[in-house]
């Protein structure tokens, strides 16, 4: 069975940074996609970055890109998220995804291409 934890989230000021990780339960020998999404109150859930399983490929929002970085360690099944110079718009609940498949795909920003979901972290970032 196939688990996705997320951990790292807290409240920030403008301007700070944080790590968020996420840890992945899954059969042995299994090769998976990866990606992040986010949603505000009151708002969809958006894509926010994806990395492919090498970690060759990786995708990013226009709004978070220069500012994210999505990485991961497959010998610890952890994916991170490197979000600096943060602002109270990137304040919502961040949420990992897992794809079943090895490579992103060219639909990586839609939330129906990933088939688990963690309970997702809060993030505050405050003016």
């Amino acid at each position: 069975q196939t688990h996705v934890v997320e951990s790292g989230g807290g409240l920030m000021q403008a301007g700070g940074s944080l790590r968020l990780s996420c840890s992945a339960s899954t059969r042995t020998r299994d090769t998976y996609a990866m990606g992040w999404f986010r949603q505000a109150p009151g708002k969809e859930r958006e894509f926010v970055a994806a990395i492919s399983w090498s970690g060759a490929n990786t995708y990013y929002s226009d709004s978070v890109k220069g500012r994210f970085t999505v990485s991961r360690d497959n010998a610890k099944n952890t994916m991170y998220l490197q979000m600096n110079n943060l602002n109270p718009e990137d304040t919502a609940v961040y949420y990992c995804a897992l794809k079943g498949t090895a490579g992103t795909g060219a639909n990586y920003y839609k939330p129906t291409e990933y088939s688990y979901w963690g309970q997702g972290t809060q993030v505050s970032v405050s003016s």
